[in-house]
């Protein structure tokens, strides 16, 4: 899976790229995960103050809002073939 969503509950921002998230999927049939940091020290540790955070494979591709454009647009770049 090349997209991943890092959160927790009860973060109204989460919520909001969650919402993002979906549209892109739908907008390019990428599939994406989340990933809750409750109760993982070493992600709370690494991801804690930033949620939610959006990894592009595996990567850090923004945090706190989902830039929804420059995200299309690197899905599009990153795009075997």
């Amino acid at each position: 899976m090349r997209l991943t969503l890092i959160t927790r509950p009860g973060c109204h921002l989460c919520e909001d790229a969650k919402e993002v998230m979906a549209r892109v999927a739908a907008a390019t049939g990428e599939e994406w995960t989340e990933v809750d940091i409750t109760g993982d020290e070493q992600l709370e540790e690494e991801y804690g103050f930033r949620i939610p955070v959006v990894l592009l494979d595996g990567k850090e591709h923004g945090y706190w809002r989902v830039e929804e454009e420059r995200l299309l647009r690197d899905l599009r770049l990153s795009s075997p073939g």
